[in-house]
């Protein structure tokens, strides 16, 4: 359903391991909003919800809920890391068109 690179998994991890309440991966939802449409949003987990699909890369869980799985079916999610910024990057074959800034779609 989705693929982390070596980066994400790399960022996850350390993002783990710095937060201040424990947590066993990461949730990716999409949600209506963003200048495209859609948005995605990211955020920490302990547990599963009723419906998620958990994916495990590398020891990486991710959690994502019923109605966000069509929208992310075969993407990949990367973290770059570049002079002027760094963060995550969507990778989403059912996206039609993106914004200028990659953290929405449509």
């Amino acid at each position: 359903m989705i693929t982390l690179t070596d980066n994400a998994v790399a960022a996850v991890k350390t993002a783990l391991s710095r937060a201040s309440e424990p947590a066993d991966g990461f949730r990716i939802m999409v949600q209506t909003g963003g200048c495209a449409g859609f948005k995605y949003v990211m955020g920490l987990e302990s547990v599963s919800r009723e419906g998620d699909a958990i994916i495990e890369a590398d020891g990486v869980k991710v959690f994502v809920d019923v109605g966000s799985q069509p929208h992310v079916a075969g993407m990949t999610v990367d973290f770059v890391t570049e002079l002027d910024s760094s963060g995550f990057v969507f990778d989403n074959p059912n996206a039609r068109e993106k914004c200028g800034c990659g953290k929405s779609f449509g």
